[in-house]
């Protein structure tokens, strides 16, 4: 791809770092940005800028804030006794999308995949055993994808918290085997949360 203008390359650039942003698409953007009024384009980049610099990590539960504490974690209205355990900040977007979960949530930060080099040490998992006691928890839903990883994963967290008294369950089967949780759609993603099930391990 051959540009005319410097600037407009390195635009372009930027944009097709982004991922599912290919440059054709970068360009395009790049475009309309370019036919707009210089202010709009100073607007864009200053939002970009200052989310950036400013975005947090909620304290509780890991998730993105503007302050100390999240939205959700601040939200006194919520479940307090119960935690939604997720991979990643998508998935905790998904489940509110469906509208059906009113409880707090715990964003592990991925899962544990020794061929990725990702142990337990690497996750949020010691910060939400520490939760438990001192919020007065009562569940914890493991909305973690059904893949080998997720499994893996459910299972240490399970063991991790036995000693607590807390009740763990998983999400129902919607979710197909090797499916990821933020593609599922909001009904199927819904009905899970909602008819969820006691955990029982790998073994039963």
């Amino acid at each position: 791809m051959n540009f005319s203008s410097k600037l407009i390359e390195e635009a372009v650039n930027a944009f097709a770092a982004l991922p599912g942003i290919g440059r054709k698409t970068a360009l395009r953007l790049v475009l309309h940005l370019v036919k707009q009024q210089p202010e709009v384009a100073e607007q864009f980049a200053e939002a970009i800028v200052k989310m950036r610099r400013n975005i947090k990590e909620c304290e509780r539960c890991h998730n993105i804030s503007d302050e100390k504490r999240c939205a959700i974690c601040a939200d006194r209205h919520r479940d307090q006794s119960l935690v939604c355990v997720v991979e990643n900040i998508r998935d905790v977007m998904a489940i509110e999308s469906t509208g059906q979960y009113r409880g707090l949530y715990h964003i592990l930060g991925g899962v544990i995949s020794p061929i990725e080099g990702v142990g337990p040490a690497d996750l949020n998992i010691d910060s939400l055993v520490q939760r438990i006691q001192p919020e007065g928890i009562k569940e914890v839903i493991m909305a973690i994808s059904p893949t080998i990883e997720g499994e893996t994963t459910i299972f240490y967290l399970s063991k991790k918290l036995r000693d607590t008294g807390v009740q763990v369950s998983t999400i129902a089967r919607g979710i197909s085997f090797g499916g990821d949780l933020e593609y599922a759609d909001e009904l199927t993603l819904g009905r899970s949360i909602v008819a969820r099930v006691p955990y029982k391990g790998m073994s039963d």
